[in-house]
């Protein structure tokens, strides 16, 4: 009875107005739940392609992948970064939906609007997160098999990417086993914590380099990364973790609360030393998760949008599961996944990594670093290349970006980003979009 009531409303195509919240001009939605394993539940919202030129059917699909782990595509992907609407549920005018269909998946379970009945219910590493992700692609594509032709592109933004590159891994496995119908045609790394040493090893010299550390700073901040380092090659990934959240402190107290997510922005509570008693995995969270959680988006996902869905079970909150699924995934943050991507690559799969001048928790010298050790056939001649610039689409003739391309590669250093690129420079983004999918 359950899988038939889930099956009903997922082939409904959701419209109207709900409590305030209006379907999106010209959009056609749908969303529901898929169990991926028992009692571990994932949700969905699908945009259908909104745009003058062409049908839905003549435009790319992209999956959103959130970061954290435990960030909503749902919320933050859809109303703060590329969704029809914004926050305030204002038309975004650098949505994505004008470019490609959008299907915001809230992974891994536990996040956003998705949900675990139990304890054992959350997936502890990416392996069960890319088994979890295969069950929901295989439902959605099977119910939704419009889709199955058109191009399905993974695009990804912080630990979202490190989850989206084993989950590109596993999908091309299963389309040549003939397990899973879609046409992947590729996969984009936002700001990814592909290689987190080599990110956290750079924090000084890019913070340095910017003015955001002295001397004594940049030698604190060292010395706490090669504490990191050497967790790390012990493969002590729990204690890597930990040592990484203890260098994050000594950065903060060193710029005096510098933003991870952008240099040019401060924390607003200033330094975060950890209070009295709090874990190590609660002082992460509470840098990484709550700012995906603001009191305002926390209140339009509970209030107006939960309504406007009106599948989502009583004792489900928004974001109520975050920290936990951040928790549970503690002894596999430190933890590379390099090799994936040069698997990727090898296998033939379509490669992006884009990320914002103006990140320092996934900062552009840590992604160059690891980019640059790729073991791909390719990688000499794509380290040979020049890059290009690109025009900031709203100020031509001011550089916006710069790119380069080789084979099934691609690299794009976004200027003036954070680690929110769609937010920090959205039609930059969009022009990306359109570039790597082959629209511009």
């Amino acid at each position: 009875m359950a899988l038939l009531l889930s099956v009903i409303l997922s082939s409904i195509i959701y419209k109207g107005s709900v409590s305030g919240l209006s379907e999106p001009p010209g959009c056609t939605e749908a969303w529901d739940y898929v169990e991926v394993r028992p009692g571990a539940h994932m949700f969905w919202w699908l945009y259908y392609a909104e745009s003058q030129a062409a049908q839905y059917k003549d435009l790319p699909l992209v999956m959103w992948l959130q970061g954290g782990p435990g960030g909503s595509g749902t919320g933050f992907g859809n109303f703060e970064e590329i969704g029809p609407l914004n926050r305030d549920l204002q038309p975004r005018k650098t949505s994505w939906v004008q470019t490609a269909s959008l299907l915001f998946v809230d992974n891994p379970v536990g996040t956003g609007f998705s949900y675990a009945e139990r304890p054992d219910g959350f997936a502890t590493d990416v392996a069960t997160v890319a088994s979890d992700m295969l069950v929901l692609l295989r439902h959605f594509f099977t119910l939704k098999s419009d889709f199955q032709s058109i191009p399905f592109y993974i695009f990804s933004e912080s630990y979202g990417g490190k989850m989206a590159a084993a989950i590109s891994l596993e999908l091309t496995k299963a389309i040549a086993k003939g397990s899973v119908k879609c046409n992947f045609a590729g996969v984009a790394l936002g700001d990814s914590w592909i290689s987190p040493l080599d990110s956290v090893m750079t924090w000084g010299p890019y913070l340095y380099t910017t003015s955001l550390l002295d001397d004594y700073g940049l030698a604190d901040v060292n010395n706490a990364a090669q504490q990191v380092k050497q967790a790390v090659a012990k493969q002590d990934f729990l204690k890597a973790t930990e040592l990484w959240s203890v260098t994050e402190s000594v950065v903060e107290q060193n710029t005096n609360g510098v933003n991870f997510y952008n240099i040019l922005k401060q924390e607003e509570d200033g330094k975060l030393g950890s209070s009295e008693g709090e874990s190590f995995i609660s002082l992460l969270a509470r840098r990484h998760i709550y700012p995906l959680h603001s009191q305002s988006l926390s209140e339009l996902m509970n209030g107006s949008v939960r309504k406007k869905l009106a599948i989502i079970p009583q004792n489900v909150t928004w974001g109520g599961q975050a920290e936990e699924v951040f928790s549970k995934m503690a002894g596999d943050f430190m933890k590379p996944v390099v090799d994936v991507v040069d698997q990727l690559l090898t296998a033939g799969v379509n490669v992006t990594v884009y990320n914002g001048q103006l990140d320092l928790i996934v900062d552009t010298m840590g992604q160059e670093m690891w980019v640059k050790q790729l073991k791909w056939e390719g990688i000499p001649s794509f380290n040979k290349l020049r890059w290009t610039p690109l025009d900031d689409p709203v100020s031509p003739g001011i550089t916006g970006a710069f790119y380069k391309t080789y084979k099934n590669f691609a690299f794009y250093w976004i200027l003036k980003a954070g680690h929110m690129i769609p937010s920090d420079q959205g039609p930059m983004a969009l022009q990306m979009l359109k570039m790597i999918v082959h629209q511009d």
